[in-house]
């Protein structure tokens, strides 16, 4: 978030493997949060902080981590939980889950502090890079950091990308007679009051990202988002966009029949709304692939720092990434673990499927976007 993406978030694709990083040593501090008179609050490697296992052990002693804007059904969450807690006993809050990228940011600036804090952030990737340049986040590398794509990641850990997936159209086919498939589709008659985002492109990463891949179907380009505006301030004249903001519950009660999504949002929608009658399918439009990544970060003033670098750990693991495919998330490690054999292959070839090489935004085109989004989105909006 900083001109603002949603809990909706960003997907990637290039592939390179970094280079190793040095360790840095970390400074002395006795509280719950020490082990070996080291302070986790400064740690930037398990490693430096004495190993997973001291790092494991000082978790536990501060008991808890405190999430925020962390839907179950989002990526797979609800298994992470469960699986981290039952890993190290460690009580797992989340606050708000349905909250956006921008309240993750607004809860960190504004309980600086305060045992309230979140501890660790899941942001859309242009909401993350502006929470580093910001000074909101603590350089932290996880035992895998250096399999984490280059493009993917922030140079000295105060980010990394996590999992993704392209934009996508999610369509409950028993009220939609012809679900669409390109964006040119939508400006069809029949699709009139139908088509939704999950969120406002202003605070949402995957309602920004909905915004850039109208772009690109649209004669935008990274560097001029401005068609995708444009574009959805003709689908509200035309009729057929709806100010309804998309979730499974207006899915399921019919108010939001084409949802513009991740994919592995509306991938893992589809099981969900089986067991509810709902016939809900999923393309990736034609006209219009953008495709990102959701990054993790830590809160550099976070109440615990142990449980949260052991969190990272844990969603970088063979073990949290292949919780995430399970969920039809693309995992960042995913080339590595494909290379180590720790991909869940049979969990990999469930994902949709999209051809080509997606290409993604630089943080600068992506601020400048979120600029524009700022400036006009309320007015498209409500034309």
């Amino acid at each position: 978030m900083t001109v603002f993406l949603p809990r909706t978030a960003v997907l990637t694709g290039v592939l390179a493997v970094a280079s190793a990083f040095a360790l840095c040593a970390c400074s002395e501090g006795p509280d719950a949060s020490s082990g070996g008179g080291k302070n986790a609050a400064t740690a930037t490697t398990a490693e430096a902080f004495g190993g997973i296992n001291a790092l494991a052990a000082a978790a536990k002693q501060e008991g808890t981590l405190h999430a925020i804007a962390l839907p179950r059904d989002w990526a797979n969450y609800g298994a992470l939980i469960d699986g981290f807690k039952k890993k190290y006993g460690i009580k797992v809050e989340v606050e708000n889950p349905s909250g956006a990228s921008q309240d993750e940011i607004s809860a960190v600036t504004s309980r600086k502090g305060q045992d309230n804090a979140p501890d660790v952030l899941d942001l859309g990737s242009s909401f993350a890079q502006s929470a580093a340049q910001d000074g909101l986040l603590a350089p932290y590398m996880v035992a895998g950091f250096a399999d984490i794509p280059d493009v993917q990641r922030d140079s000295i850990g105060r980010w990394s990308n996590d999992y993704g997936g392209y934009i996508s159209f999610g369509c409950d086919a028993k009220r939609v007679h012809t679900c669409p498939t390109s964006f040119k589709d939508l400006l069809q008659p029949q699709y009139k009051g139908q088509v939704a985002l999950n969120g406002n492109p202003t605070k949402s990463g995957s309602a920004f990202g909905a915004v850039y891949a109208a772009a690109l179907a649209n004669g935008g380009s990274f560097d001029d988002i401005q068609p995708g505006v444009d574009f959805f301030a003709k689908l509200k004249k035309s009729g057929n966009f709806t100010s309804v903001e998309s979730t499974p519950a207006t899915v399921a009660k019919g108010k939001t029949p084409i949802s513009i999504d991740w994919d592995y949002l509306n991938a893992g929608y589809t099981n969900e709304f089986k067991s509810k009658g709902l016939d809900w399918t999923v393309a990736v439009p034609t006209d219009g692939k953008f495709s990102q990544y959701y990054s993790q970060a830590i809160n550099k003033d976070a109440p615990h720092p142990a449980a949260a670098r052991l969190w990272q750990e844990y969603l970088y693991s063979a073990e949290g990434q292949n919780i995430r495919l399970k969920g039809y998330a693309r995992p960042a490690l995913m080339t590595a673990m494909k290379k180590a054999g720790t991909l869940n292959r049979t969990a990999a070839a469930k994902l949709p499927k999209v051809s080509g090489t997606p290409s993604f935004p630089t943080e600068t085109q992506q601020s400048n976007a979120k600029v524009v989004i700022a400036q006009s989105w309320g007015q498209a909006s409500s034309g």
